[in-house]
């Protein structure tokens, strides 16, 4: 004969509701594990980047700086490197699903951006996040140095941290005529570029390139818009190229890899 027994059936009830949220606990707690506390990118340096690229996974760009990357004012309406990278990624590559974010603020310096990371940069849990910065930065002239210097490891260490491979880019070269606030900028570039090269980062070295470029000065204006520090249409067609070059996706044939820089 069976025995019904209501505190049985309810003991098992329990058991089982505390089985299951026991799981689900379990389960969220892994994928908060998993999105909260990203690990370092398993391939750092621009192999990592020519990785995601040859992927066939979605990549989240953060592209951010000062006023250069902003696009602000000086492109009078044509498109700023970072548009022509989303062109040449997402349309000309079918990278259709990649997301490109530029947060450049005009009169950015890294100390700026250091205070605003988590809302300009990490909350978009980026793969990848150029950085161009040092053309407000070297204002503070020599005096200064040290401090970019430690401001940009810090910076890099914290993109690393949170499982992003970081793109470092020098500033252009100026006008000197028209900005002789930025008489240290040589320096503040060539401290861009050794922290890149001591620590095996992917770096896009616009400042050498400009120089070989244009190296009269007279020739440089076409490439800055204000006669001064910003580049302007032309300039930010070479600085997509530049970084396209050293990325591996230049192709001769690409719309925007054939558009006209004098």
């Amino acid at each position: 004969m069976h025995t019904h027994d209501p505190s049985i059936q309810r003991r098992s009830f329990l058991a089982g509701v505390a089985g299951v949220v026991g799981a689900t606990v379990a389960t969220h707690g892994d994928l908060l594990n998993s999105a909260g506390a990203a690990d370092p990118p398993k391939v750092d340096g621009l192999v990592g980047i020519k990785a995601l690229l040859a992927g066939k996974d979605p990549v989240m760009w953060v592209i951010t700086g000062d006023s250069i990357t902003h696009g602000a004012l000086h492109t009078l309406g044509w498109r700023s490197y970072p548009e022509h990278f989303a062109e040449r990624v997402r349309w000309e590559l079918k990278r259709m699903r990649d997301v490109v974010i530029n947060t450049g603020i005009s009169g950015d310096t890294i100390p700026g951006v250091s205070k605003d990371l988590d809302w300009r940069v990490l909350q978009f849990k980026p793969q990848v996040v150029s950085l161009m910065f040092g053309m407000n930065d070297c204002t503070a002239g020599p005096g200064g140095r040290d401090k970019f210097r430690d401001g940009l490891a810090a910076l890099v260490e914290r993109i690393r941290a949170a499982g992003a491979i970081p793109l470092l880019n020098t500033p252009n070269t100026v006008y000197i005529a028209n900005s002789a606030r930025r008489e240290d900028l040589p320096a503040y570039a060539q401290i861009v570029r050794e922290y890149a090269e001591a620590n095996q980062l992917a770096l896009v070295d616009h400042w050498k390139h400009w120089e070989a470029a244009k190296s009269n000065q007279e020739d440089l204006l076409p490439w800055i818009e204000d006669k001064s520090i910003h580049p302007g249409v032309y300039g930010h067609r070479e600085f997509a190229k530049e970084i396209f070059r050293v990325l591996g996706i230049y192709d001769d044939n690409s719309p925007t890899c054939k558009l006209e820089v004098p």
